[in-house]
């Protein structure tokens, strides 16, 4: 039973092909949650051995080809929700009551279109200044990005029937201590400046809370770009502080 719980993690999460979990309840998809930051683990170890494989190559294939691999894997599942949150605080600006209704558009707008190609800029140059270090500690950031929709479905009201909600009824809060735990260890090992992964989360948490009093499933996934873009250049910019200040005299 555990394991069908990190397939359907994975079914939900990712593109991979797992023997698909068809009868399941409201219930039990919260509780695979749980093996969320499990499966962003395996995803990061899977682009980071495409990066470290091509990277002899030229880093900037290895970038591309990594970037590929991750959204292909995801399905661009949280690229989606950061283009439509971004168009409906765009269509919310002057009139807040058409937030929710441009949320629910299946289609992308100009402001959609513009967020994805940035974020999708911004991974790619983040990923160019991987070093071959940076990568052991790679996985760790796609894991800590989906332990943020455990913390923030279970800390902010769910603004609408979703996704959004069904994460928080049934998770208990001890894996949500358990996963911090685990990875604030890794982290300390390998790239302690991703120790600030939990204010990453808190903040993009306190964000939601202010600007929109609760979170959505759109809200949940473009919560999972933004920590994974600002992880991914904390990641770098440490790196590359500690190796200048390694060379000097």
């Amino acid at each position: 039973m555990r394991l069908r719980g990190l397939r359907l993690a994975t079914q939900f999460l990712t593109r991979v092909p797992v023997p698909a979990v068809e009868d399941f309840s409201a219930e039990e998809f919260s509780r695979s949650s749980a093996w969320f930051p499990f499966v962003g683990l395996l995803l990061g170890v899977t682009v980071g051995a495409i990066v470290f494989v091509t990277a002899h190559r030229s880093p900037i294939l290895a970038a591309a080809l990594g970037l590929v691999a991750w959204v292909w894997m995801t399905g661009a599942l949280h690229l989606d929700g950061l283009a439509d949150l971004s168009d409906a605080l765009a269509a919310a600006h002057r009139d807040s009551q058409r937030f929710f209704a441009v949320l629910a558009d299946p289609h992308v707008g100009c402001f959609g279109v513009v967020s994805i190609v940035l974020m999708l800029i911004l991974k790619a140059a983040g990923m160019i200044g991987l070093s071959t270090s940076m990568l052991l500690a790679f996985p760790l950031i796609p894991a800590w990005a989906r332990l943020g929709p455990l913390a923030w479905s279970r800390w902010l009201k769910p603004l609408k029937p979703g996704h959004g909600e069904r994460f928080a009824g049934h998770l208990h809060v001890g894996w949500i201590v358990f996963w911090t735990v685990v990875l604030l260890a890794a982290s300390v090992y390998l790239a302690p400046a991703l120790c600030a992964a939990p204010l990453v989360i808190a903040g993009w948490g306190g964000w939601l809370k202010w600007r929109l009093g609760g979170t959505t499933g759109d809200c949940l996934g473009a919560g999972v770009e933004v920590t994974e873009v600002v992880l991914l250049y904390v990641l770098v910019l440490a790196g590359s502080a500690s190796d200048t200040t390694a060379t000097l005299p």
